[in-house]
């Protein structure tokens, strides 16, 4: 059965989002391409990895309700949108990218739940895997 393996992220509006990345790089010290990288090993192309992501503006959490979207690691996508699907919940859209594959959908709130299957490593420090 597929399941939820971890945090990738949080991703929240702000006024300003490089002044705020730019705090957690100078104060917090967690830097990287797509924000904040928290990493959960020390070895810089092990997975996973977690990201604090900061928005101009609340396009990317739409259809939700929320200022801020929640992004939740999954070991088997495909497994997961099934089983949301036999449980009568909708996914909103699903796509795959090069660094991993992707579905949304709203909880009961209207907050929006990213749900990630990563593939390959971090993309700002190793190759994408051959």
């Amino acid at each position: 059965m597929a399941k939820i393996t971890g945090l990738g992220g949080v991703f929240y509006v702000t006024k300003d989002p490089e002044a705020t990345r730019r705090w957690y790089r100078d104060v917090l010290g967690i830097d990287g391409d797509f924000g904040p990288m928290l990493r959960w090993s020390e070895e810089p192309c092990e997975q996973p990895y977690s990201l604090v992501s900061h928005f101009k503006d609340d396009t990317y959490m739409k259809p939700g309700t929320a200022p801020f979207m929640i992004n939740l690691r999954v070991d088997d996508l495909d497994g997961f949108i099934a089983d949301l699907a036999a449980r009568g919940v909708e996914v909103l859209d699903s796509i795959a990218e090069p660094y991993g594959k992707f579905a949304w959908l709203l909880d009961p709130d209207g907050v929006k739940i990213e749900l990630w299957q990563q593939i390959g490593n971090p993309p700002d420090q190793c190759e994408a895997p051959a």
